[in-house]
């Protein structure tokens, strides 16, 4: 009598980490580069930190909310949502510093309520784009390996790997050789880089994954 044949859980394809693990380097590129350009243009103060700071997380709060919802129809091609998200990201990061200076320009003698509303609009698109990412991923994670918290949780740790290498790479590495339009063009390469990678990988066999029944919490 021959016993039934029991298969694992569907591992991850190890590319969907080192792809989040590389968004989250860009996206930390672009935070530390954009708060020093935003300061050298409006001052360093309460208010304009407070202003980059709020702009940063409430475009990834909603963006995430956004991400989420177009996450859900399982006929959607999540991997091709991520693709041209990261994409739009290093788009944005190309003509960032010089649409800051144009911008800056422009509110030079603004009061401090218009400059705090267009420093906030400004960012408000990467940010919202940037909060996007991580459902995106783990809802292909998901349809993969089934299981909700293991893809959520290892998702999230190397995207913030990723951040924390960024954090110090930037400043010690980056801005010294670079320069902070050096650093996003090389953080706008990395974005369109995996933007383009996943677009391939979701045209190829496995890019359109039926979502399975979920495994519940993670192991």
């Amino acid at each position: 009598m021959q016993a039934p044949s029991s298969t694992g859980p569907t591992p991850l394809p190890r590319w969907v980490p080192v792809v989040f693990a590389v968004s989250g380097f860009a996206a930390l590129v672009y935070q530390v580069v954009w708060q020093r350009s935003l300061f050298t243009i409006y001052g360093i103060n309460i208010e304009s930190v407070t202003v980059v700071v709020t702009a940063f997380m409430l475009g990834l709060g909603f963006g995430s909310l956004a991400g989420g919802a177009l996450s859900k129809n399982p006929r959607r091609s999540v991997l091709r949502l991520f693709a041209l998200v990261e994409t739009g990201i290093g788009v944005f990061g190309f003509v960032s510093l010089p649409l800051f200076r144009m911008v800056g320009a422009w509110t030079l003698h603004a009061s401090p309520t218009v400059t705090a509303v267009v420093t906030f609009l400004l960012l408000l698109v990467p940010t919202l784009l940037m909060g996007a990412t991580l459902p995106l991923l783990v809802a292909h994670a998901v349809r993969v390996t089934g299981n909700v918290g293991r893809s959520v949780g290892n998702l999230y740790f190397v995207n913030t790997l990723g951040s924390a290498i960024a954090s110090l790479v930037t400043v010690v590495v980056l801005l010294m050789w670079l320069g902070q339009q050096g650093s996003v063009i090389i953080a706008g390469v990395l974005n369109c880089g995996a933007g383009a990678y996943v677009f391939l990988r979701s045209a190829g066999p496995g890019g359109a994954v039926s979502q399975p029944a979920p495994e519940g919490g993670a192991s």
